[in-house]
């Protein structure tokens, strides 16, 4: 990955931008701490799917994501079904 300060980001963002789509994401910094990143619209897209999974993949996952408290079950009054005649 190309680290771009930012003043020559400014100055050749066509250079940026072309670097970036055919070589991959692309740092930019701002008094040499790195601040931002300019990536390909296809991998922030992928980035994006994997940070936020579908209800398909919560439901098929082997792990949960966060710990409920769960209450033990059996102890609930339930009433008899209708009976129909």
């Amino acid at each position: 990955m190309k680290t771009w300060p930012v003043q020559d980001a400014k100055a050749r963002f066509s250079e940026l931008l072309e670097t970036c789509l055919q070589e991959g994401p692309q740092m930019v910094t701002k008094r040499g701490a790195e601040t931002a990143v300019l990536v390909p619209v296809a991998e922030w897209q992928q980035l994006k799917r994997a940070a936020k999974p579908t209800l398909k993949e919560l439901l098929l996952a082997d792990t949960p994501r966060v710990d409920l408290d769960v209450p033990a079950r059996g102890n609930a009054h339930r009433r008899e079904p209708p009976t129909f005649t």
